[in-house]
This record gives C-alpha cells, structure tokens and sequence, in this order.
C-alpha cells in the first residue's frame, strides 16, 4: 500500500508517528511544507522537514513539538552578546547542526530534496520525505502597525508577533513559479490514498497545494483529511488567524469546503463536530485530540481506513 501525506510542523509530525503505527507495512512519502523555511545567521532553516524528521527519528523535543531533545542554546547566548539577532528565534545547539550541513550542501549546489534525503540518512525517519519544491518559496504576511503597511515573513508574524497583529493577507511568495520537486508527482499519481492531517490549511497544506501541479494531481487521487479545527477552535498553534485572513470561518465544517469537494473525499471530524455535514464530501466524526500515542495512532488509522473505503467504493463504480 503506497500513501502519500502533506505534512506541515507539529501536527502533521505527529500524524505521521501515528500512521507509521497503524500502518507498518506501508509505503509512506512525505510531502513537507517548505513555505515555512527562512534564513537566519547564514543558514538555510527548514522548520516544518526538520520537525517530521526529528519528530520521526526520535530527535524531537517532545514537550514543545519542535526543535531538539537535549537542547543547549550556547551559540544563541553568545550571538546575543555580540548583539547579533533575530534573537526572537532561538535555534539550539544540535539543530543549528542540521542547518550548518543543509547550508554547505545547499552552497555546494545540491538541490533541497537531495539534501532532505541525504539528512534523513542519519535519522531514518521510516517514511520517504520530499520537500514540495527545490525551488525558494517563503510564506510572508501583510500586517499594518506603528510602522505602518508592510510584508513580514512569515516567521515574523507567527514567532515575533504570535499572530497579534492581524494578517491583511498572507502569500507564498515564489510559489506560483516553482516546480514540484522530483518525485512528488509521481508518488501522487501511484499512491493508493492521499492524506491530510491535522496542519494549518492555509500555510501548511495550503501552501503545498499552491505549487502548480501538486493540486492537480492530487485532486485525481482519493482524499482524506483530518480537521485541525475542533469546535470551533484550532487543536494547536494560531490556525484561526491564518483563517482569518483569507476569510474563512473557524470551524469544521468552513475548512472542509474551503479544501473543497474536487479536492477533499473524505473528512474526519470530532465528536464535537459530529452535526458537520458537506455536500458532496463524507463527514465522520471520532475523537480527535492527540493525547497519546495509542489515541494519535486510533486516528491515523481512522483516516486511512475512510480513505480505503471511499477508493473501494470509486473503483467498484
């Protein structure tokens, strides 16, 4: 069985160890989010690959969802005392080792999904990680403050500011003329299920979709997605800021249509969602709170099992 996820941060990292249990034996490839990727200090910084790929490989920092377990911040110390920022993103010792090899194998003119393969060698992630495009794509965000009208990144936006300051609009940048990177098409078009988890829609999953072709090819798949959104509120992080700015509700049902019916399949729900009903698209409801490894597993395997029924059901047409 061949699956494919597109995968933001924390959530779809967590999805992902859930998957990895309900489903041993399957083929799994990652499609990462890259929108969030920056560069800070020299170095090439891929937050949402990074976190799958600790998360996965056992490096995580469990407790916050991100960075390394067993952190030391001596190097952020130290550039704060030469007075070098941003010091509103403090990367640890040990990642700051993945971004130093990422960078020098970046500059030596390796595209990102070779090197994303070639940092998956030491973490053996279980899972086939493909960043969405070797091509610089960065997610940046119109505000208005002190200063005035103006795009930040959206880095910026999310970490500085946690979303305080209202988004006028949101943008990846680049997005429209990059290409998928190698191998994320194909693993669509042989893929059996295409899953959505728990990420941000708009700059998580939205921001994979944005790429030209990547919508088109998985909109010809059977689709599966899991809301981020339970009653009424997002299950972590400032999703609902990110709804807010392209206008959409915060709310099951909302997200849902906005993935849309062409694109989405199926969609699970919470049980405090349970009324959710879309036109076109089957709504299941079952608790959704991640809260251990067995409930994250139970829902990852409810995913898969709704998208395996609605492909039986598509082939027996």
């Amino acid at each position: 069985m061949k699956i494919v996820v597109l995968a933001g941060g924390i959530g779809g990292a967590r999805f992902l160890r859930g998957l990895r249990g309900a489903a041993p034996e399957a083929e799994v490839t990652v499609i990462g989010n890259t929108g969030d990727d920056i560069s800070l200090f020299g170095l090439r910084v891929c937050p949402d690959l990074d976190t799958v790929m600790y998360t996965l490989g056992g490096g995580i920092n469990e407790e916050q969802g991100w960075g390394r377990a067993d952190e030391t911040f001596t190097v952020k110390e130290e550039l704060a005392a030469y007075g070098v920022g941003p010091a509103w993103f403090g990367l640890g010792d040990r990642d700051f080792a993945t971004h130093i090899v990422r960078t020098q194998m970046l500059e030596a003119g390796y595209r990102l999904s070779a090197v994303t393969e070639a940092l998956c060698d030491r973490w053996k992630p279980g899972v086939r990680l493909i960043p969405m495009t070797d091509d610089q794509v960065e997610t940046h965000v119109v505000i208005e403050d002190e200063k005035g009208r103006r795009a930040v990144h959206f880095q910026e936006w999310w970490v500085r500011l946690r979303a305080s300051v209202p988004a006028l609009s949101i943008a990846p940048v680049g997005a429209e003329d990059a290409k998928p990177a190698p191998g994320v098409v194909a693993a669509v078009e042989e893929a059996d299920a295409v899953l959505f988890p728990p990420s941000n829609p708009v700059v998580s999953i939205g921001t994979i979709l944005a790429v030209p072709g990547i919508r088109e090819a998985v909109a010809a798949k059977t689709v599966v997605g899991v809301s981020p959104i339970i009653g009424g509120a997002p299950v972590r992080g400032m999703a609902d800021a990110c709804l807010t700015a392209i206008g959409v509700e915060t709310s099951a049902r909302a997200v849902a249509e906005h993935y849309g019916l062409g694109l989405l399949d199926g969609w699970l729900v919470d049980e405090a969602d349970a009324d959710v009903r879309v036109e076109g698209i089957e709504v299941r409801s079952r608790p959704l709170l991640m809260s251990g490894p067995e409930e994250t597993e139970a829902i990852a395997r409810a995913t898969l099992d709704l998208a395996l029924e609605l492909k039986r059901a598509e082939d027996a047409l």
